[in-house]
């Protein structure tokens, strides 16, 4: 499954940006999804994930304000980030986790996940 992360951008302290990831190829809805994200001179970290059965995971510093979600008619996933933080600055990758076993299964580890778009900046200033 090929992956266009879209939706970056440069926002002020406080607003939201909505981050769109595409797939082409396969359902996308036929695989675990994840949102994770990288800023300079930091690991990847897992932001968010949605299971083939719809159970969602968050981390704890987006929960509250982030929402996954699938748009199944457009075969893709979602990320509305809201109330952003000049700490969510980052690179934002959307990633599909092929070989989950469970439908239920949300994978953390970027490891997991073997297919993977090619990243959107998010800036947010203070």
């Amino acid at each position: 499954v090929q992956l266009q992360a879209s939706g970056g951008g440069l926002v002020q302290a406080g607003s939201s940006l909505q981050l769109s990831c595409a797939a082409s190829g396969r359902p996308f809805s036929s695989y675990g999804a994840a949102w994770f994200r990288q800023a300079p001179g930091k690991e990847r970290e897992f932001v968010s994930g949605i299971s083939r059965s719809g159970k969602v995971t968050y981390s704890d510093s987006v929960k509250g304000r982030f929402t996954i979600s699938r748009d199944i008619s457009k075969n893709r996933v979602l990320l509305q980030m809201n109330t952003l933080k000049p700490e969510d600055t980052a690179v934002y990758y959307c990633a599909a986790d092929r070989r989950a076993i469970f439908s239920s299964d949300v994978r953390v580890d970027h490891h997991y996940y073997d297919s993977w778009g090619q990243g959107t900046q998010v800036t947010v200033s203070s």
